[in-house]
C-alpha cells in the first residue's frame, strides 16, 4: 500500500477528506446538472454517500461543498428551478427527503446560495454528519490546494469561516451559515450552534451540531413528516487573495456585507428610549439601591446595591446625564451632584484617577486596575472638556501623564490587569486566546486624539498614532472587549482625517472586522431567547457567552463618532454593518430592562457580589444569552443606566414650533429646516437598507396630517398610524423631505 505525504501544515485528515478525493480522482457519482455564475461553474454531483457542488474557475481551482450526506442508496431528481433559483433538486433515500436549492448572483461580487431541507421518513436521530466545505486545486485534489483560514465562528457569534486561497489563486472565500434558518432543528434536537462553522484545513465549514453520543446519548428525534432546514449556506467570492491584514479586513467586511443583503432581516419596533431615560433619571435619583454617600458626595453603585464606586461607572452615567442636559437645553441636577465627588478619585502621588475611592475595602484590591479601566474615565472627561468643561479638562490633564507612562511601560501592549503602583502585572493573558487586552490601544488613541484636539500639544497625535501602528499585525485577533475595539476604529478613522494617511482608513477596517467577527448575525429562538432579541449583538468580550448593555451602547456611541468622521471614501459594506448594528441595538438593547422580560426569562441569583435584581428599576440586566440561557445571571447593571440617555439623545430630534419630535433609528447626517412646516433630512444608511422614521405627538399637541417624499417627489406612505405616532419606512441613505399642516 502506497501512503500518502501531507504537506504542512495539514498534519492529518479524515476519511471524508480521502472518500472525497478518490471519487474526484476516479470521476465517482453521476452528474445532475450544469450552471454558471460569472466566472465560475458549478457541478452538481451524486456521489457514493453524498449529493455536491463542485464550484471551479478555470485553472485556478475551487470548492467541493456537501449537500446533502446519506448513509446509502438514493436517489437525485432535478426539479424545475423557480423564480430566482439556479437548479433545485429531490433526493429520496431511506431517510427521507431532501430538497435542495441552489442560487447565484452578485453584480460586484459573486455569491451562490444552497438551502438545504429535510423531512425524515420516521423519527430521527442524528448521530453525526461531516463538515460540507473542500478547497480543491487545479487537478479537484482536496489536498493539493493550500490556504490560510482567516476566522471561523467564535461561540454563538455568526457562523462564518473565512479563508484565502495561496495555492492555487483562487482567491478568498466568505463562508456564511444563515443559523436562523435552522432554529426549528436547534429546537428539535436540543442542540446549540455553538462553534458549529469552522475547521481544519482542508475540511471546513458546517459541523451541524449533533447531541454527544458518549454514554447514554440524549434522544431528542426530529419529528416525522416535519420539514426542518439543516443548511442555508451562503459563499462569497473574491478572486484575489488580499495581500495584506488591512485588504483583508476590507474584503471581509464587503463580503460579510454581501451575504447579510441575502438574508431575511428581522423586524424592528419603536422604542421610547425618552420614557426610559426618565424613568431611569428617577430611579437614579430616589432608589436607595442604586447611590450611596462617601465623603459627603454621592456615588453610584455598580450594580443593585452592590460593589463598591469606581471611577468608570461614576464617569459613564456623569457622561450620558451630561448628553441629556445638552439635548433638554439644560443640564439636569444629577450630573453636578456626581460630578462633585469626583477629585476623591484622584491620587495625587500616583498623578493619576485610581478605580477605587480611598475608603474601599480589604476585599478589593486598591491597587489592581484592568488596563482598559484607567483610560475609559479618561475618555469621558474627555467628552466633558471638549463641550468647555473646565473642571474635566483640568482633572483630565494631570491624569493623562500617568496613562502615556503605562502605555510606554507595556510598549502599547497591555496585560489584562496590573498594579498601578509599580505595573506589575497580575494577570498577563486571558484563559481563551493567551492574548492580553488586544484593543486598548484603540481607546488609548482615541484619548489622545481628544488631549490633541484640548491642547493642540503634537505629542499627543505621536501617542495615537504609536497605539494604533503597535496594534497592527492582530487581523482578527484585534477584539478583546467590543466597545474598546469600535472605540479603535472611531480613533483610526479620525486619524486619517489628521494626517491624511491611508493607512489609518485601511486600518479602521481591521478594527471592524474583527468586531463583526463577534457579532451574532442571526436572530435565536433557542430556549429563552424566545422572549428577546440578539440579532447583530456583538458579545461583551472575544470569549463571552452573553451580551452586554454597556459594550453595546458604548460601540454605538463610537461608531456615530466613526461615521461623523467618515465621508465617500469609507467602503460602503463597512457603513451599512454600522448603521445596521447601531439600528439594531436600539430595538435589541430594550430586552435588557428587566421590565421587559416575563419573570421566568431572569435569573434568581446573581453573582455573588453583585447584588439583585428589582423588576421595578429602570436599570438594564448586563447580560442576555444567544442560547437562551436565564437572563441577569451577572446581576443588574447600573453603570449601563447610561444607555437610555445615549439612544434617546441621538434617535430622538426636536423640531421647533412642530407638534411632534422626529425620531430616526439611523443617524442623521444632516436635518434641515427648508420651510415654516417643513424640513429635510439625510440619512447615510446602507445603500439598501431601510430605516425607521416616525413622527411622536408631543405631550398637549396633536398631530396633523405629515406628508413624507423622496428628494425625487416620491410620496412615502406611513405603514402604521395612530393618535400618538405616525411610522414611517423609509430608505436608509438619501434624503427625504417632511412637511406638515
Amino acid at each position: 500500500m502506497e501512503t500518502l505525504t501531507l504537506h504542512a501544515p495539514v498534519e492529518g485528515v479524515s476519511n471524508h477528506v480521502l472518500t472525497l478525493r478518490h471519487a474526484l480522482a476516479h470521476g465517482s457519482g453521476k452528474r445532475v446538472a450544469r450552471f454558471a455564475s460569472g466566472e465560475l461553474t458549478i457541478e452538481i454531483r451524486a456521489g457514493i454517500d453524498s449529493v455536491w457542488a463542485l464550484v471551479r474557475r478555470e485553472g485556478k481551482g475551487g470548492l467541493a461543498l456537501r449537500a446533502a450526506y446519506l448513509a446509502g442508496d438514493y436517489e437525485c431528481t432535478p426539479s424545475k428551478p423557480q423564480a430566482g433559483e439556479a437548479a433545485r433538486f429531490r433526493v429520496s433515500s431511506a431517510l427521507g427527503e431532501h430538497r435542495i436549492v441552489f442560487r447565484t448572483g452578485g453584480e460586484a461580487l459573486e455569491h451562490l446560495r444552497m438551502t438545504v431541507q429535510f423531512t425524515p421518513i420516521a423519527p430521527m436521530l442524528v448521530p453525526f454528519m461531516p463538515r460540507d466545505l473542500y478547497p480543491l486545486d487545479a487537478q479537484d485534489d482536496p489536498l493539493g490546494a493550500t490556504g490560510v483560514v482567516e476566522a471561523t465562528q467564535r461561540g454563538l457569534n455568526s457562523g462564518i469561516v473565512y479563508f484565502r486561497f495561496d495555492d492555487p489563486c483562487f482567491g478568498n472565500v466568505l463562508y456564511f451559515q444563515n443559523l436562523t434558518a435552522m432554529n426549528d432543528y436547534y429546537r428539535a434536537t436540543k442542540t446549540k450552534p455553538e462553534e458549529a462553522v469552522g475547521g481544519a484545513w482542508p475540511e471546513l465549514g458546517y459541523l451541524l451540531p449533533t447531541p454527544k453520543q458518549c454514554g447514554s446519548p440524549e434522544t431528542n428525534p426530529l419529528e416525522a413528516g416535519v420539514e426542518v432546514t439543516l443548511s442555508d449556506a451562503i459563499l462569497v467570492f473574491r478572486h484575489e487573495a488580499p495581500p495584506h491584514e488591512r485588504e483583508s479586513a476590507r474584503q471581509f467586511l464587503q463580503m460579510l456585507g454581501e451575504a447579510y443583503k441575502l438574508i431575511e432581516l428581522p423586524h424592528t419596533q419603536y422604542r421610547d428610549w425618552v420614557q426610559r431615560a426618565e424613568s431611569t433619571l428617577h430611579d437614579l435619583d430616589q432608589a436607595p439601591e442604586a447611590t450611596i454617600e462617601h465623603y459627603g458626595h454621592r456615588y453610584i453603585h455598580p450594580y443593585t446595591n452592590a460593589e463598591y464606586p469606581d471611577i468608570m461607572v461614576q464617569m459613564s452615567l456623569v457622561a450620558a446625564i451630561h448628553d441629556w442636559g445638552k439635548w433638554r437645553g439644560e443640564p439636569h441636577p444629577l450630573e453636578a451632584e456626581f460630578k462633585a465627588g469626583l477629585g476623591k478619585f484622584y491620587d495625587p502621588k500616583l498623578k493619576s484617577l485610581r478605580r477605587y475611592l480611598p475608603n474601599v475595602g480589604d476585599d478589593k484590591d486598591a491597587d489592581a486596575v484592568d488596563s482598559w479601566y484607567l483610560y475609559h474615565p479618561m475618555l469621558n472627561l474627555g467628552l466633558l472638556a471638549l463641550d468647555g468643561d473646565e473642571d474635566a479638562r483640568a482633572l483630565l490633564l494631570k491624569s493623562i501623564d500617568f496613562g502615556i507612562k503605562a502605555a510606554h511601560h507595556f510598549k502599547y501592549k497591555w496585560p489584562v490587569q496590573y498594579k498601578v503602583t509599580d505595573f506589575s502585572v497580575i494577570v498577563e493573558v486571558a484563559g481563551a486566546d493567551g492574548r492580553g487586552q488586544t484593543d486598548v490601544g484603540g481607546i488609548y488613541a482615541w484619548v489622545m486624539l481628544q488631549a490633541f484636539e484640548l491642547t493642540d500639544d503634537k505629542r499627543f497625535l505621536d501617542e495615537a498614532r504609536a497605539a494604533i501602528d503597535a496594534a497592527m499585525g492582530l487581523r482578527f485577533n484585534m477584539n478583546y472587549q467590543a466597545n474598546l475595539t469600535a472605540w479603535g476604529a472611531a480613533a483610526c478613522m479620525r486619524l486619517w482625517r489628521i494626517t491624511n494617511q491611508a493607512v489609518y482608513l485601511e486600518q479602521s477596517y481591521v478594527y471592524l472586522g474583527s468586531f463583526f467577527h463577534n457579532c451574532e448575525i442571526w436572530e435565536s429562538e433557542l430556549e429563552l431567547a424566545v422572549h428577546y432579541k440578539n440579532f447583530l449583538g456583538v458579545t461583551c468580550l472575544q470569549d463571552a457567552p452573553y451580551m452586554a448593555i454597556y459594550e453595546c451602547f458604548d460601540s454605538y456611541a463610537a461608531f456615530e463618532r466613526y461615521l461623523d468622521d467618515s465621508g465617500p471614501d469609507l467602503e460602503p459594506a463597512a457603513r451599512m454593518l454600522i448603521a445596521e448594528f447601531c439600528k439594531y441595538a436600539l430595538d435589541r438593547a430594550w430586552y435588557y430592562y428587566p421590565d421587559a422580560l416575563p419573570p421566568e426569562a431572569i435569573s434568581p441569583e446573581q453573582r455573588e457580589t453583585n447584588g439583585h435584581i428589582d423588576r421595578k428599576l429602570s436599570f438594564p440586566l448586563e447580560d442576555l444569552y444567544p442560547d437562551g440561557q436565564l437572563a441577569g445571571q451577572v446581576g443588574q447593571e447600573v453603570y449601563g443606566a447610561g444607555a437610555a440617555f445615549i439612544f434617546a439623545t441621538r434617535t430622538f430630534h426636536p423640531i421647533e414650533g412642530a407638534p411632534f419630535r422626529l425620531h430616526c433609528d439611523h443617524f442623521l447626517r444632516s436635518l434641515e429646516r427648508t420651510g415654516d412646516r417643513a424640513v429635510t433630512v439625510t440619512l447615510d444608511g446602507g445603500e439598501t437598507c431601510t430605516a425607521g422614521l416616525s413622527l411622536v405627538r408631543l405631550k398637549r399637541r396633536k398631530l396633523t396630517k405629515p406628508r413624507l417624499t423622496t428628494i425625487g417627489g416620491d410620496v412615502l406612505r406611513p405603514h402604521a398610524t395612530t393618535d400618538d405616532r405616525i411610522d414611517f419606512r423609509v430608505p436608509a441613505n438619501g434624503r427625504v423631505v417632511l412637511s406638515w399642516e
